[in-house]
């Protein structure tokens, strides 16, 4: 019994060591570094702001979560209130937390650094098998993409 409950134990510092939730405030669920919303900026500001800069360093974008990776939460899609634009591809600095994976519908508050970049076809097949996308939908990438991206250090979890 003793060895269950170590187990069990284990497990759950474990989960918890690899989300990195740093704290609760009344902003909401902190992950990675801490920070605070002042200042945060719409995903649409930001699309604007990016259409005369090639990449934006230390900004605090505000946006809906569309979906996470489901393999770990190593990454989400953030999505404007826009239609037809495109989602921004979210990763965690550093590999260094990850999100929970049920968040999609939620707000998050995140910082870090927005650029424009090419995804290979490897990359974006990776990521489609990680989103559980079937074999057919993963064989038909066959052309790296262009994407808008976000390296961020801290996301607050509204």
């Amino acid at each position: 019994m003793k060895n269950v409950l170590f187990l069990l134990l284990l497990v759950a510092q474990i989960a918890c060591a690899q989300s990195k939730e740093v704290g609760v405030t009344d902003e909401g669920t902190h992950f990675g570094e801490m920070m605070d919303a002042a200042g945060a900026i719409s995903y649409d500001e930001l699309l604007k702001k990016l259409e005369t800069n090639q990449e934006l360093e230390n900004v605090k974008v505000i946006g809906k979560v569309e979906g996470v990776c489901q393999a770990k939460g190593c990454w989400m899609n953030i999505v404007s209130e826009t239609p037809d634009t495109e989602p921004m591809f979210v990763k965690f600095k550093d590999y260094g937390f990850f999100m929970p994976k049920d968040i999609a519908g939620e707000i998050v508050v995140m910082r870090g650094k927005a650029y424009k970049e090419e995804t290979s076809v490897d990359e974006l097949r990776h990521y489609a098998e990680d989103n559980g996308e079937s074999k057919e939908t993963i064989a038909a990438i066959t052309e790296p993409k262009v994407e808008l991206k976000f390296m961020a250090d801290a996301v607050i979890l509204k």
